[in-house]
């Protein structure tokens, strides 16, 4: 057990690790980060949603920015389309699953605002099609991603992979990534800079 214990977490070390030689990650970050700021700052939304334990993942980062991360601070609109269980049902009811943050991101998203797919496989049909419809709605897309960044990559205006095949690696990174863009946000607008 003990020796499982440590390859996992030596495992999550060396992944981690790897995201500091990803230059493109590393930008990608920071852009998204920009993003962000600039939309919060014109009065856009962040809209997120996921599947599983990125759906976990989405209401998280919703938390951090309609709460606050680490400072005092005013309250940022998020909607986090998973979070709505009978929208979501009435969707997968009438159309199908694969729909049921696309028909959301057509009623919700904006120029000016940001649509956060997060998706560990990059290949989730709801979240893809959840990313085309903010698009043609005129929003900035985001994905957070895992493998290859599959079809999703493709799409999103801000693919954010992280290569690896083990979703609970994957899923560890992208709560770091999140954290990282709050702190940037908090940073930048608590300070008015």
């Amino acid at each position: 057990m003990n020796e499982l214990i440590r390859e996992r977490i030596n495992d999550s070390i060396k992944l981690k690790q790897s995201l500091l030689n990803d230059s493109v990650l590393l930008e990608n970050i920071s852009r998204v980060a920009d993003e962000i700021v600039s939309c919060i700052r014109n009065g856009g939304k962040l809209i997120l949603c996921g599947n599983g334990g990125s759906a976990s993942d989405a209401l998280h980062f919703a938390g951090e920015i309609v709460g606050r991360f680490q400072r005092e601070r005013d309250s940022w609109p998020a909607v986090v389309l998973n979070a709505d269980v009978a929208t979501m049902t009435a969707i997968a009811n009438d159309y199908s699953y694969d729909e049921v943050f696309a028909r959301q991101a057509n009623a919700h998203a904006n120029p000016g605002d940001i649509l956060v797919g997060i998706s560990t496989s990059g290949n989730s049909e709801n979240v893809l099609r959840a990313v085309k419809a903010a698009k043609s709605k005129g929003a900035k897309t985001v994905a957070l991603l895992g493998k290859d960044g599959g079809k999703i990559s493709h799409e999103a205006d801000y693919p954010l992979i992280v290569r690896c095949d083990v979703t609970a690696r994957v899923q560890e990174c992208h709560i770091c990534i999140i954290h990282i863009l709050c702190e940037i946000a908090e940073n930048i607008l608590a300070d008015g800079k």
